[in-house]
C-alpha cells in the first residue's frame, strides 16, 4: 500500500506544489486547508498537473480538533506535512494575536490529534526567519536564533514545542525544514503564488507589477549594510522546496526525535537584483520606489545547506533565472491569479 500523507495548508503556494510532488511519486495525499490565504481552485489544478487526483480534500481549520480528528479517523495517515500557518512578516507585526493563535495553536491542535491517532511522523514547515538579524552568513542550523518579528517567533516556538514532544514521545520523528525564500511556480503555469489581497512577499508583488495589476513595487529600505543597500535573501525555487519536503518524508525514519535542516541555494540576491532578473525574464519594466524599512525585516539571510546535502545527498537544482521565468509564466497565463 502506498503511504498516505496528510498535508495541512495543501492548497497554499508551497503546499500545492508539494502535493504535486507527492502524487508524482506515488503517495496518497489528503489535504486540510481552510482557504484563508489560498484558493480551492488550486486543488483542481493539483490533480491536473499531477495527472492523478488527491485522495481527499477537507475545508477545515487546523485548529478545529474535532474536525481534524474526523479526517484522521477517515484515513490511515502515515505522515503529516504541516504548512498551515499565517506567513507574512509585516502582517504579523500588525496582527500578533492571530499569528500566535493560528501558528502555535494550530500546531498544538495537530499534535494532539496526531497523538490520539498514533501518528508519529511529521515534517514541519519552519522558516529561516528564526535566525533573525544574523551577524554572520551563510547560516547553518547551529547559528544563533533571534527572531525579530511575531511570525518568526511563532515558528521558533513551534520548533521548541516539537522538541519537547519528541523528548516525551521517544518514538516521535520530526523534521523541521527552515527554508529560505520560496519563489517561482510550476513550469506548466497552472500552479503558482496567488496571495489574497496585496502581496506581502516581493516576488508575487513584482509579478503583479509586470502584468499590470500594481503600479509599482515598494522597496522597503535601501540603507541596509548590503552591496546595493536593499535586503538580501536566499531565494529558492518552490519546486525545489516541494522536492525537499518529499525527500524529507522519505528520510523521516532515519532516526527518532527532532532534526532541523536548512533548505536554500546558498546564494544571496538583493531586492534590486531580483527586480532586474524578473524584468529580463518578463521583458517588462518593473517600476519601483524606495520607502522606509519595514518593521521586523533584516538585512541578509543566506543559507548554508551543506547539512541536508550530506544527510540526504540532495541539493537544489534551479537558479534565479528559472525562478523568475516560471513565476512570470504563471502570472502571464493567470493575470488575475486563480480568479481567472
Amino acid at each position: 500500500m502506498p503511504e498516505t500523507v496528510l498535508v495541512t495548508g495543501g492548497a497554499g503556494f508551497i503546499g500545492s506544489h508539494t502535493c504535486v510532488e507527492l502524487l508524482a511519486h506515488g503517495y496518497e495525499v489528503v489535504v486540510v486547508d481552510n482557504h484563508v490565504n489560498s484558493s480551492p481552485r488550486a486543488l483542481e489544478r493539483i490533480a491536473k498537473t499531477a495527472g492523478r487526483p488527491l485522495t481527499a480534500a477537507y475545508d477545515t481549520d487546523v485548529r478545529d480538533r474535532g474536525a481534524l480528528a474526523e479526517v484522521f479517523a477517515a484515513h490511515r495517515v502515515d505522515a503529516v506535512i504541516h504548512f498551515a500557518a499565517h506567513k507574512a512578516v509585516g502582517d504579523s507585526v500588525a496582527r500578533p494575536v492571530e499569528y500566535y493563535d493560528t501558528n502555535v495553536g494550530g500546531t498544538c491542535a495537530l499534535l494532539s490529534v496526531m497523538h490520539e491517532h498514533d501518528v508519529r511522523r511529521l515534517v514541519f514547515s519552519s522558516s529561516c526567519s528564526v535566525y533573525g538579524d544574523a551577524q554572520n552568513v551563510p547560516l547553518t542550523e547551529h547559528s544563533p536564533v533571534a527572531p525579530t518579528n511575531p511570525y518568526a517567533r511563532t515558528k521558533l516556538m513551534c520548533e521548541r514545542i516539537l522538541a519537547d514532544v519528541c523528548a516525551h514521545l521517544t518514538d516521535m520523528k520530526v523534521l523541521a525544514l527552515r527554508y529560505f525564500n520560496p519563489v517561482g511556480a510550476h513550469p506548466d503555469g497552472l500552479l503558482g503564488e496567488d496571495p489574497h489581497g496585496v502581496p506581502d512577499n516581493v516576488m508575487p508583488y513584482v509579478a503583479q507589477v509586470a502584468v499590470g495589476r500594481r503600479e509599482r513595487l515598494s522597496v522597503f529600505g535601501d540603507d541596509y549594510p548590503t552591496p546595493d543597500g536593499t535586503g538580501v535573501r536566499d531565494y529558492i525555487h518552490v519546486m525545489d522546496v516541494a522536492e525537499g519536503h518529499r525527500v524529507a518524508v522519505e528520510h523521516l525514519d532515519d532516526d527518532t526525535g527532532m532534526r532541523v535542516f536548512n533548505l536554500g541555494t546558498g546564494t544571496g540576491t538583493s531586492v534590486l537584483e531580483l527586480v532586474a532578473a524578473f524584468a529580463e525574464a518578463s521583458g517588462r519594466d518593473i517600476p519601483y520606489r524606495v520607502v522606509d524599512r519595514r518593521p521586523g525585516d533584516v538585512a541578509e539571510l543566506v543559507a548554508d545547506a551543506s547539512a541536508v546535502a550530506a544527510a540526504w545527498n540532495w541539493t537544489t537544482a534551479r537558479d534565479l533565472a528559472a525562478m523568475c521565468r516560471d513565476a512570470w509564466r504563471f502570472q502571464e497565463l493567470n493575470p488575475r491569479g486563480y480568479a481567472r
